[in-house]
């Protein structure tokens, strides 16, 4: 029952708690705080000074790789309680890549503002970060890092293995390879259907090392998570005990005062990189870990994924960029074991929410699988991390993935195939009658960050049907746009400047060869500058769909390019947990 209003208010024992401000007032508004939080039936024990930790969660039926995360909060409310924390959950929005139009991207900004907001806006000492699909990892990080309190992350975990036809197939990127038999006449319709009940067979988001499995990794890496907690597929039930134990941990990390400003150093973020390049982790690796960057004000440039990443040995045989998936990941010893096998390569000083080093966390880890996770010494390939690619084409820096590439085409030089938007590519992709080989170079343009609005996954297109009847499984493919971290193929992405800002790319049109090299980082229009400045004085910039007004005219007006992070300029660099007026 209630404490006797009488007696000394035990609100007093811990005044250096932020929600003292709320729940420890002997005034009016303690009065209102606690007295409207009572009508939930918490006990007035509730308010005697311990942690209230927020559990921030991104569930949602919308969001299918997320919406068992109202069962997981509840073993995060269990270890909270039981460290001696008063966990209280609340909504943010939930980006679900899966449904959401026209790309999740787009709101990647506005749903970190939500967290940064509702966290800073509320009693609240530490922070759960629930996260799962691809956007609800960076975005609630980022806008957990610009308030700065105590925080963890909790991965929601991938699906168990898929399964069709005797065989595993792995969410996205069998489904590229089906979609492309399906048009080249190699898959019935119905084995299609039928794959697709296959495919998705649990809780949980994409098994191979698509960009949600990718920054669940990079959040173990930075030191946001518990040790192994980004691989453990969603169903297993230790992954319901990594949310118990997130909870309970939540609460010492308060009693500390160990903060994210601490954790993301420098150091954190070129082991990230370093990781990221091993386990051949997606290309939005990039974009997000820049954006995450410039919240703590961390340095980092496009150029350290190279210096960093490029020659780095990959380690994990997933798919894309190999057989397996997070299910047999999980098995072979996850991430730890990735970790000690690149020990002479990291920072294993780093900090990290255990309170330990990131050496401490994972040394001696053992690995119990070769096949899925390969040696130092006997790596799936020599040099296998992103590589950023210069050149007139691309002023400001374009990314490959040579992992998911293919070897025949780091070297290429070919003729231009141009489409002016993403409407003009899906009209004529498949036209019989369009001026293409095997040898020619899919340009699409008008899909960046301004220019779509948002830098959609639309990267990685698919091949004219005529040549996939063919047999061609592979083209060079130049873009502004992003690529699904389950795809495959020689694409280049993240092209900065974008066309719709007046960059290079703009100017490119049919026939122009273009040169790509990998090897060399180069990415080259062979087109003389005269003609270019010509091309230049007569462009103009394309319309924006649904631009005038709301969230999208806001973003258009502050998005930064992609080698910035694709963040709102007036969102660089932390802020803090003040809130400088009461709300009455």
């Amino acid at each position: 029952m209630d404490q006797d209003p009488t007696r000394t208010n035990d609100t007093d024992r811990s005044p250096t708690l932020r929600s003292h401000d709320w729940f420890g007032r002997l005034d009016k508004m303690g009065f209102v705080h606690r007295s409207w939080m009572k009508n939930q039936g918490h006990p007035d024990r509730m308010f005697d000074g311990r942690p209230v930790i927020g559990i921030c969660n991104t569930w949602s039926d919308l969001t299918p790789c997320n919406a068992h995360f109202r069962s997981l909060a509840e073993h995060v409310k269990r270890g909270v309680y039981e460290a001696g924390g008063f966990p209280l959950e609340f909504p943010v929005m939930s980006l679900g890549e899966i449904l959401m139009r026209p790309t999740t991207m787009l709101y990647r900004n506005l749903a970190s503002m939500d967290v940064e907001e509702s966290i800073r806006g509320n009693p609240l000492d530490g922070v759960v970060l629930m996260t799962g699909c691809d956007k609800t990892t960076p975005s609630t990080l980022m806008g957990a890092c610009s308030v700065d309190l105590p925080t963890i992350v909790l991965p929601g975990g991938a699906m168990l293995n898929g399964k069709f036809q005797g065989e595993d197939i792995g969410s996205g990127t069998d489904v590229w390879k089906f979609s492309d038999e399906l048009r080249a006449g190699c898959m019935s319709l119905a084995e299609f259907r039928t794959a697709e009940s296959c495919m998705s067979r649990s809780d949980g988001h994409c098994m191979t090392m698509g960009t949600a499995s990718t920054m669940a990794c990079m959040v173990e890496t930075l030191g946001m998570t518990l040790t192994g907690a980004a691989a453990i597929p969603a169903p297993d039930s230790r992954r319901r005990r990594t949310a118990h134990e997130t909870g309970s941990r939540i609460v010492e990390m308060v009693e500390e005062d160990l903060r994210p400003s601490q954790i993301l150093t420098r150091h954190a973020f070129e082991n990230a990189i370093r990781v990221n390049a091993a386990i051949g982790g997606s290309t939005n690796f990039v974009v997000h870990l820049l954006a995450i960057a410039g919240r703590v004000g961390v340095d980092l440039s496009l150029d350290d994924f190279d210096e960093l990443g490029s020659r780095m040995p990959l380690l994990v045989n997933l798919m894309p960029s190999g057989e397996y998936l997070m299910e047999d990941f999980y098995y072979a010893g996850g991430l730890p074991a990735v970790l000690e096998e690149l020990r002479d390569d990291l920072h294993l000083d780093a900090l990290t929410v255990t309170g330990r080093s990131l050496g401490a966390n994972t040394d001696g880890a053992p690995c119990h699988d070769r096949e899925v996770i390969k040696s130092a010494d006997e790596p799936l390939s020599e040099e296998a991390g992103l590589t950023v690619l210069r050149g007139n084409l691309c002023e400001d820096g374009a990314i490959i993935k040579p992992s998911a590439a293919s070897p025949e085409l780091m070297q290429h030089r070919g003729p231009a195939v141009v489409f002016e938007t993403i409407e003009d590519y899906h009209e004529r992709i498949d036209d019989p009658d369009l001026d293409v080989d095997k040898d020619s170079v899919l340009v699409l343009k008008n899909v960046g960050p301004k220019g779509y609005p948002g830098m959609p996954e639309v990267g990685n297109m698919s091949l004219p049907q005529k040549l996939l009847k063919e047999g061609v499984r592979d083209m060079v493919r130049i873009s502004d746009a992003r690529m699904s971290g389950t795809a495959f193929g020689t694409n280049v992405l993240h092209v900065a400047p974008e066309s719709a800002v007046g960059g290079t790319l703009a100017l490119v049109e049919d026939g122009d060869p273009i040169a790509l090299d990998v090897p060399n980082r180069r990415l080259h229009l062979d087109v003389p500058e005269g003609e270019l400045a010509r091309r230049r004085a007569a462009w103009t910039p394309p319309p924006t769909p649904h631009s005038e007004r709301g969230y999208i005219r806001m973003y258009l007006d502050h998005v930064m390019q992609a080698n910035e992070g694709a963040d709102f300029d007036f969102l660089l660099g932390r802020s803090d947990s003040t809130v400088e007026r009461t709300n009455h």
